[in-house]
């Protein structure tokens, strides 16, 4: 079988969108809980060893909450992914003819003709009809399911890097100087994974940092606020 090979050179971003979306997301989280959960309490109390077990805890329960948020997220989508795959290959099983109908007119809607789309269904049908049904009926890879373990490692470990950037400036900077570390680590940190996930993603590389930017900076500042309002409270 010869290998096609495209006239001219394509690089889509789309394809990236999986793996991108849940990358950045952690990223930022990471970024801006730990920084928030940090400055609310730097707020409140002006012990460095608080500030910085503080984000020590936030890293540590942030990482381990994404891993198992995404654990269990993405094992539902895959036990129904399964689950509607079990029902199209039960159906192939008892009414094949039907289901070959089915197929064709799903490729007569896409543009085909009526006795191309018979043909192009009757081949792939014979191929491998549970992945044909899959893909073009459900629209799902028969082949790429969902991996339960691959996201709840990569969200930890994303949100884990992520959230290191504010710890490890509070343990560079001065006591004096902590709180402006933490801030504008967190805010060049934030411009710079907005402006790597528009550069990956093929998006306004300016217009996505200033999101993440401006996002994690109001959170920071009502964090920061909180924090304050109670430090000055006698419970």
């Amino acid at each position: 079988m010869s290998e096609y090979k495209s006239p001219h050179s394509e690089q889509h971003k789309s394809q990236r969108a999986g793996w991108l979306r849940a990358a950045v997301l952690g990223v930022n989280d990471g970024i801006v809980s730990t920084a928030s959960l940090m400055l609310g309490v730097s707020a409140a109390s002006q012990n460095d060893a608080v500030i910085l077990t503080a984000g020590i805890a936030g890293l540590v329960a942030g990482a381990l909450s994404m891993a198992a948020g995404e654990y269990v997220s993405v094992s539902s989508q895959k036990d129904s992914e399964k689950a509607d795959i079990a029902i199209e290959k039960k159906s192939i099983a008892n009414n094949p003819t039907e289901e070959l109908a089915e197929l064709a007119w799903i490729y007569e809607q896409r543009g085909l003709d009526s006795e191309l789309a018979k043909q192009v269904a009757q081949q792939l049908h014979a191929h491998d009809a549970v992945a044909a049904h899959a893909r073009d009926e459900l629209g799902i890879d028969h082949a790429a399911l969902a991996n339960p373990l691959q996201a709840a490692v990569a969200s930890a470990i994303a949100f884990s890097v992520g959230a290191a950037v504010p710890i490890v400036a509070a343990l560079i900077a001065s006591s004096s100087a902590g709180v402006w570390a933490i801030t504008i680590s967190a805010l060049v940190a934030l411009a710079i994974s907005g402006a790597i996930g528009a550069i990956l993603g093929g998006g306004h590389r300016i217009a996505a940092s200033l999101r993440v930017f401006v996002g994690g900076g109001a959170a920071m500042a009502v964090t920061y606020a909180v924090g304050h309002l109670l430090g000055n409270v006698n419970l």
